[in-house]
This record gives C-alpha cells, structure tokens and sequence, in this order.
C-alpha cells in the first residue's frame, strides 16, 4: 500500500507499550490493576496463539478463523469468563451484555427491534442537536487547549439521557460520572484471586466495599421506571418506551422493572462512554494527521455548509466514516474480551480444556502485523471499498449471535458528531499532552485528550 500523505514529526500515535518478559502472577496482578492491556506479550502482535498458565490455564487467540469459531460457530462453549461477570454483574446484573443461554436469548430478541435501522434512524436529530450544542460550548473556548474527551463525554451522554428519557426524567450527568469513576476504581480493577483462578463464590474484598453510587444509579433507574408505568409518557417514544412495550416473540415474554433497569443502566453507561471514547481519540488522530483533518474538514464542509450533520448526510460523509473505523482499530473501546471454555476443544491445534480462559485481545489483534500494513500507524484508507478488510481481522463491536446491539446507533452517532466538529473547528496536538491509552473496562486516554481548538 502506497501513502503519499507527508509524515507527521511523530510517525506513529500514541500505543501501550505491551510486554517483553514474563510477568508471573504478581507482576500480572500488578499490570492488571494499572493496565490490562499490559497483561498482552509483544509478541500476540505476531502469533496466531499463545498459551500459558498463571494460577488458571489461558489461551490468547489472534487468529481470525479459531475467533469466528470462538464468537460464531461455537460460541455456546465460550460464554463471558467468569472474571467478566464478576466484575460485571454488581453493576449491571443479569442484563443482556452479562445473561447467556436461553436467558440472553429472550432478552435479545425483546430489545433488537429497538436498535432497528428505522429507528436509528429516527433518534439522529438527537445527535445532531447535541453535536450542535458541543459546537456552542467548543466554541466559547476556542482558541485554547480544550479536553475534548470531557466535552465529548458531555454530548454522547446527552444523546443516550434523551433518547432514553425523553420526558427529562433522566440522570444527572455528574452523578453517573461519579458512579462510573468509581466502580472502575474499587470494583472493575482484577483481584489476585481472579489471576489464581479462585471459584466466583469467593468474595473479593475491593468489590464488596464499593458500588453505592451504582446503587444510588439503580434506585433513580427503578423509580424513573415505576413512574412511566404509572404515569406514562405523551411525548415521541423513547428508548424505555420501546423496551417496556417489548416482548419477546416466541414467549411473549416482557421486561420486569429489575430487567429494564439493568439493560438501561447497561445502553446508558455502555452506550454513551463508548461513543465518547470512540470520538474522543479520532479526534486526537485528526489533530496527529493534519492532512487527513483537512480533507475530512473539505468533505464535511461540502456537504454541511455551516449546519449539523443529520442521517441523511452519512453516504457524503465516507473519509469520515473510514476515520471513525480507523480509530476504533487503533483504540477499540472493548480491547481486551475474556470467556471460558464449557468443554474440551482445539484452538489452533492447540488443547483445550474445560475452564480454561480463552483470551481475545481485540488491542493486540487490530494491531497485527500478519493482517495489518503499518499496523501501528493512522491510515484512514485502509478501509476503502477497494481494500476489504477480513472479518475477523476486525472486530470493534465483537460478531456472531452477541454482536454488539448498538453497533449501528453508535457509528452514526459518531459520524454526525465528528463531521459537525470537523466542518467548524481545527484541532491540534497540544505540545507535552499526549493522551495515554489505559484500558479497565474501557479503553480510555488517561488524563483526557487535550487540543487546541480554533474555529475553521
């Protein structure tokens, strides 16, 4: 693949420095808490499988056939590891993200036709008010050095608070931030007895003296809930609407109060800090890549003039789209997935046993060097038509039967906002305030993405 773009001073963006040496069970301990992208060996950039044991047997998979048997043709065998739903469950119970079997399935059914394509469709001037309200308050402080990660999580989460309570019986923004920062701090960090394989019915102490402001989130979810059944809701229906009236087609099956509130607190803590994410770091890209910025500003501006991005602009808006794919290559949200093995099977030749943990580390996959030209660098390109990407070289929102249910929802999201930023702000790299790439649930820039910002 040729580049003709000029080189920027950095060739590369920032990435996690991933392991050279062994780490044992308390240096894996240790970089689990600080960085679980660190648990990942250097060398996962250029093997199809590495298999290991610290405390429990692991296998870390990179090859896209044993990953579609993993995710598709077998997935029944590989349900969520028991390290995720730990970590997982406390906050979000038994929802459609953490259910598996026949109780997943049912709740997949319930809630697909609220993220059909028509009604995607129909919550995009959503987005597109909020992307012109992140304009506003971008632009009282341009022309300086702007966290965009912190404007950006403001905008996705006034997306998801009213597509989920249109009436404004909602969170506040600041409490949920509180419960987010911490339950990620006390609750979603791995525990020693989750590297020593320890049975889930032993308690982990950090995880029992944390989480009452994700109860605190529960409470005003069951009482925003109680009050729309007994009251109702006279406006456009919402996302709780859409979830309440639901059910299940072979059962008939509907949500109970606890259901819809677990799979709300999941769209709304999952749906907006992805997106956030998701913008956020593309957005420190276009400032890294300054000629992609300006053809992409040249493309936005084409087609918005001076307006907001709405749905039916995203076919004009494709360099846009590729920089949104890109960055959820180079900084997929969900880097790190775990499962375990029900019964014996073969991955890649390799045995394996049940209660075994398989390993997908989506960081260490999109960064492959057997599937990926330059895989450390910004190439926006390498998603045109014309290069078709491996399936399962690729896979930000995972695939198979658990394909992430708001896949679709969030990359329009993301198009309309970025190409409304794009069309009226310059971005660029503030010197000494690189983002660093630390992953806990999510994979986040540590300490924010700070840009300067001037107006187009």
């Amino acid at each position: 693949m040729t580049d003709h773009r000029p080189i920027p001073a950095r060739s590369e963006p920032v990435k996690v420095p991933l392991g050279k040496r062994p780490l044992g069970v308390f240096g894996s301990l240790a970089a689990g808490r600080r960085n679980i992208l660190e648990l990942i060996p250097e060398i996962a950039t250029h093997a199809p499988i590495l298999s290991g044991r610290t405390g429990k047997r692991w296998h870390m998979v990179m090859d896209p056939d044993a990953l579609r048997h993993i995710l598709r043709e077998n997935v029944t065998n590989y349900p969520k590891s028991v390290v995720t739903k730990l970590i997982l469950e406390p906050a979000i119970g038994d929802s459609l993200f953490v259910a598996e079997g026949q109780e997943w399935l049912w709740q997949r059914r319930t809630a697909a036709p609220v993220f059909s394509h028509r009604n995607v469709a129909a919550l995009a001037p959503v987005m597109s008010a909020a992307a012109d309200r992140a304009c506003a308050r971008i632009a009282a402080g341009a022309g300086r050095a702007v966290n965009c990660y912190d404007e950006m999580v403001t905008a996705t989460f006034e997306v998801i608070s009213d597509v989920t309570f249109s009436d404004g019986e909602g969170f506040d923004r600041a409490s949920v931030h509180r419960a987010i920062e911490d339950y990620m701090a006390q609750t979603a960090r791995v525990s020693l007895l989750d590297i020593i394989g320890a049975p889930a019915w032993v308690p982990r102490p950090g995880r029992l003296m944390s989480g009452a402001a994700m109860r605190q989130m529960k409470r005003v979810a069951d009482g925003s809930i109680q009050r729309r059944r007994a009251e109702g809701n006279p406006g456009v229906p919402d996302l709780l609407d859409l979830l309440m009236a639901g059910e299940d087609p072979k059962s008939g099956r509907k949500m109970t109060t606890p259901e819809l509130r677990d799979n709300l607190l999941t769209f709304i803590v999952a749906g907006h800090e992805t997106t956030a994410l998701t913008l956020s770091w593309a957005l420190y890209l276009c400032a890294f890549d300054p000629a992609v910025q300006a053809a992409a500003r040249a493309e936005a501006q084409a087609a918005l003039g001076t307006r907001a991005a709405t749905a039916a602009d995203i076919a004009a808006l494709p360099l846009i789209r590729r920089i949104v794919d890109e960055t959820l290559r180079l900084y997929p949200p969900a880097a790190f997935l775990s499962r375990t093995a029900q019964a014996a099977d073969t991955l890649c030749g390799r045995e394996v046993l049940p209660g075994d943990t398989i390993i997908l580390p989506i960081y260490a996959l999109h960064r492959h060097h057997a599937l990926w030209d330059r895989p450390d660098s910004f190439d926006p390109d390498r998603f045109t038509a014309t290069k078709p990407v491996e399936r399962y070289a690729y896979l930000p929102f995972g695939d198979g039967p658990r394909v992430c249910i708001g896949a679709n929802f969030a990359l329009q999201e993301a198009v309309i906002i970025l190409a409304t930023l794009l069309a009226r702000f310059r971005f660029d790299l503030v010197p000494g305030k690189a983002p660093k790439p630390v992953m806990i649930l999510t994979l986040r820039p540590e300490g924010g993405v700070w840009l300067n910002v001037t107006p187009a």
